[in-house]
C-alpha cells in the first residue's frame, strides 16, 4: 500500500500538477488499491479537516491584507520605511525588508507579502538602477518574515493540527522573525555596499513627523491584534475579523482610498486565495488519514529514534528533512501532513511543542524561496519579468542567510520560548 501512495505521489509530482491535486489523486489511487475502504470517506474527511473554528482566521487574515493594499495602507508602510532607511547605501533593499516585517504584522502571509510588496518596490528599485534579480530576490526574500512574525496563517494551521496554543505561537514567532529581518537586513546592505547601489535623499525631520502620522494607523495593527489576544479581549480566529474590521474602517473612512465599487473585486481575490488554501487543507486531510491508517507516523518515529535518541542530533536530521520537504511541498499541507507524525517525536524526546512548532514552520517557510518549487520566487519573477534561474543564483545569500538563522533558533529554544513563558504564565 506505502509504495502505491509513493508511486502515485512522486509521478503525479513530476506530470506538474499542483500539489493539491496530486495530493487528493494519490488519495484516490491508494483508496482505489485498498478495495475496502468506501470512496466516501474521501469527501467525509476533507470536510472534516476544513470544519475547524481556528481555521476561519485564514480567510478574515487574507482579506485584512487584500483592504490594506487596495485601501493604501501598504503603500504608507513603505513610504514611512523609506524616511526610516532610505538614505542608507541600498537604502530601498532595506526598505524592502523593513517593510515585510511591518506588513508581516497584519496579513501573516509570505505569498501576499511578496505579491503586495513586489508590485510596488520592484518597479522603484529597478527604476533606481538596482539589478532586477537583486529586487526580485530581497522581496521573495524578505517575505519569509511574514509567516513568522505574529499574526501567522502557518501558525494558525500547525495551532489546529497540533492542538497547540496559536496565542503562544504567535509569541514565540517575535524574536526569530526579527532575527531573520536583520540577517536578511544584513545580507541587503552587504550587497549594495558591494554594487555601489544608490542611496535615497535624507529627509527632514518634517518629512519624518508627516510620515509617522501617515502610517501610525496601520503601525497600531499588530499591537491591537497582539494585545487583544493576550489580554484575552478576543481569540487569535476573533482577532483576524478584528483586523479586517479595522483595515475596513483606516481604508473606507479615514484615508477614503477604498470605495464601495472596489468591494467585490477584493472579495472575490480573498475568496479565491482561500479557497486555494482551504483546498489543500481539505486533501492533505485524506492524505493525512491515509498515512495515519497505515501507522506511517509510528514508522517514521522508529526511523528516527533507530539512528539517535538524542534531542540535538534529532532536531538536526529533522532540520535536514523539513527543509528537503519544502523544496517541493506547500507549506499548508506539510503542515498537516507532517505535525502528527513529527510533533509527537519530538515531545518524546523531551522537546518542547510550542519551539518545535516555530522550528517546523521556519523550515517550510525558507521552502517558499527554496528552488525548484519555492512559491515566492515564482512571484516575483513574474513581477521583474525575469528567469527562475537569474533569481535562484541572487536568492542564495539571502537563502542561507535565513538557513543560518534557522539553526540558531534551533540550538537556542529560549529564543522562541522567552515571550510565550513570560507573558503567559
Amino acid at each position: 500500500m506505502l509504495w502505491i501512495l509513493a508511486i502515485s505521489f512522486i509521478t503525479f509530482l513530476l506530470l506538474g500538477i499542483p500539489i493539491a491535486f496530486v495530493l487528493g489523486l494519490t488519495s484516490f489511487v491508494a483508496l482505489l488499491y485498498t478495495g475496502n475502504i468506501p470512496l466516501l470517506l474521501m469527501p467525509k474527511e476533507m470536510f472534516s479537516g476544513t470544519d475547524s473554528f481556528p481555521l476561519l482566521a485564514v480567510p478574515f487574515f487574507i482579506l485584512a491584507g487584500n483592504l490594506m493594499n487596495v485601501g493604501g495602507i501598504t503603500r504608507r508602510l513603505i513610504h514611512f520605511c523609506n524616511i526610516l532607511l532610505g538614505y542608507v547605501r541600498g537604502g530601498l533593499a532595506l526598505v524592502n525588508v523593513v517593510a515585510s516585517m511591518f506588513f508581516a504584522g497584519i496579513t501573516g502571509a509570505a505569498v501576499a507579502d511578496t505579491s503586495a510588496l513586489g508590485s510596488i518596490l520592484i518597479p522603484a528599485m529597478t527604476e533606481r538602477r538596482y539589478d532586477k534579480d537583486f529586487s526580485a530576490a530581497v522581496t521573495a526574500a524578505s517575505s519569509t518574515v511574514g509567516p513568522i512574525i505574529p499574526p501567522s496563517i502557518p501558525m494558525v494551521i500547525l495551532g489546529t493540527v497540533g492542538e497547540l496554543s496559536i496565542g503562544a505561537l504567535f509569541l514565540a514567532g517575535v524574536i526569530p522573525g526579527i532575527m531573520v529581518g536583520l540577517a536578511l537586513l544584513g545580507i541587503a546592505y552587504w550587497i549594495s555596499c558591494k554594487r555601489n547601489y544608490p542611496k535615497e535623499p535624507i529627509k527632514s525631520l518634517q518629512e519624518f513627523f508627516y510620515g509617522l502620522k501617515d502610517a501610525l494607523l496601520a503601525l497600531l495593527m499588530p499591537g491591537i491584534i497582539l494585545g487583544g489576544i493576550l489580554g484575552g479581549i478576543f481569540t487569535p480566529t476573533e482577532a483576524a475579523v478584528v483586523a479586517v474590521a479595522y483595515a475596513f474602517i483606516i481604508s473606507f473612512l479615514v484615508y477614503r482610498e477604498i470605495r464601495l465599487k472596489d468591494l467585490p473585486r477584493i472579495l472575490i481575490d480573498s475568496i479565491v486565495t482561500t479557497s486555494i488554501i482551504m483546498f489543500v487543507i481539505a486533501n492533505s486531510a485524506i492524505f493525512g488519514w491515509i498515512l495515519a491508517n497505515h501507522q506511517v507516523p509510528q514508522i517514521v518515529a522508529k526511523t528516527f529514534l533507530s539512528i539517535t535518541t538524542n534531542k540535538w542530533v534529532l532536531l538536526f536530521l529533522i532540520n535536514l528533512f523539513l527543509l528537503f520537504i519544502g523544496t517541493f511541498m506547500e507549506t499548508t499541507a506539510s503542515l498537516i501532513i507532517l505535525t502528527p507524525i513529527l510533533l509527537p517525536l519530538a515531545v518524546k524526546v523531551g522537546i518542547d511543542p510550542i519551539h518545535f512548532g516555530l522550528v517546523m514552520v521556519l523550515n517550510l517557510v525558507i521552502g517558499l524561496i527554496t528552488p525548484p518549487l519555492g512559491v515566492c520566487l515564482f512571484i516575483a519573477c513574474s513581477i521583474a519579468k525575469i528567469t527562475l534561474e537569474q533569481i535562484v543564483k541572487a536568492i542564495l545569500p539571502f537563502l542561507l542567510a535565513a538557513i543560518g538563522v534557522l539553526f540558531i533558533v534551533t540550538y537556542i529554544p529560549q529564543l522562541s520560548l522567552w515571550i510565550p513563558r513570560m507573558l503567559m504564565k
